[in-house]
């Protein structure tokens, strides 16, 4: 590793998983750290709370990454950077699917032009923030890296496949990039000091914060969305894994690719626990952990959603020596913790 470049640039920094990568990057590893963040779906108060886990500051570019001019100015400024762990784009299914303009623009837009500046700048390592949602809708389970992606269902889960394609073929043709698509499955919880976790401005889509702000009155009645799919309790399933597994994943496959342990310039690896959870048995774990008993309602299927999805792990084991550490109740209990401390 070039001693003199041990500069880490975060995209989406002060969002869900962004965040929690930069306390570990901060905790766990020599990296300076650099966040590019907008505040379009999270707030400034996120760095503080940074600060207040971490006792480090973090320096943010509040920039679009659409506007290449002011992105590029950034890697004019660092002249240190090593590596670019990728997050920043939107990540709501449904309003993927109300509004596609956004999506498309945004996450693609924002991607090319970061690799430009990889090319113009030589930074060789990147990492890209994925999604399991690339697969679609597939009979075999569980999903490995290799199973042929479906089509995909929503505008959202497009923007994921094409920025894979995008990344795959920069890598082919600009040979100087080591890169990893990171394949997240649910992210959810929140890290364990309870001073931070998922804070999205916009109205929460994903299951967990809904269930949380239900049980603390911000949502009146939350609605399970279905449960006459073909799954053992008619409720959707997915693979839940705590954000901190997710953010430690990234540090894994960041070293990977700056000590050139890849056998290629691109890999994929799945990150999931290899469990799937139902909606509803995800109620139960949370109504057990937080004493609460939850107002929800069956309500109907949501155009978008896949049936049900989750990982094999042993590609993401076996590669990158990366295993998820915490169960459904730790997720639970940190989710929770986070939310009563939004209270204060």
């Amino acid at each position: 590793m070039n001693s003199n470049k041990n500069t880490i640039i975060v995209t989406g920094g002060a969002g869900y998983i962004g965040s929690h990568t930069i306390i570990e990057l901060l905790e766990n590893t020599n990296f300076n750290v650099i966040s590019i963040d907008n505040y379009s779906n999270s707030s400034a108060k996120t760095f503080n709370r940074i600060e207040k886990i971490t006792e480090k500051k973090v320096r943010n570019y509040e920039i679009d990454i659409c506007n290449k001019i002011e992105l590029a100015k950034i890697f004019e400024n660092e002249t240190n950077i090593i590596g670019i762990i990728h997050f920043a784009a939107y990540k709501s299914v449904p309003e993927s699917v109300l509004n596609p303009y956004k999506y498309y623009y945004n996450n693609i837009n924002s991607l090319l032009n970061i690799l430009e500046c990889c090319l113009k700048f030589n930074i060789e390592n990147f990492i890209f923030s994925s999604s399991c949602s690339v697969y679609g809708n597939i009979d075999q389970l569980p999903v490995k890296e290799d199973t042929p992606l479906g089509i995909s269902e929503s505008p959202y889960a497009y923007t994921k496949q094409v920025g894979e394609t995008i990344l795959k073929d920069y890598t082919k043709a600009y040979p100087m990039i080591q890169s990893i698509a990171l394949r997240y499955f649910n992210p959810v919880g929140a890290h364990i000091s309870g001073l931070i976790g998922e804070d999205p401005i916009n109205k929460p889509t994903s299951l967990v914060p809904v269930i949380t702000q239900t049980a603390i009155g911000k949502i009146k009645q939350m609605a399970v969305n279905g449960i006459d799919y073909s799954t053992r309790d008619g409720s959707c399933i997915r693979d839940y894994i705590h954000v901190t597994d997710i953010a430690i994943a990234h540090i894994k496959a960041l070293e990977y690719v700056i000590n050139k342990k890849q056998k290629t310039n691109y890999s994929i690896f799945n990150l999931g626990t290899g469990n799937g959870v139902s909606v509803l048995e995800a109620i139960q774990a949370f109504e057990k952990i937080s004493k609460q008993k939850l107002n929800y309602t069956i309500g109907p299927k949501r155009e978008g959603d896949v049936v049900e999805i989750y990982s094999d792990t042993t590609l993401s084991e076996k590669q990158l020596g990366w295993k998820p550490k915490f169960n459904l109740d730790e997720m639970m209990e940190t989710a929770w913790k986070w939310e009563l401390e939004l209270q204060k």
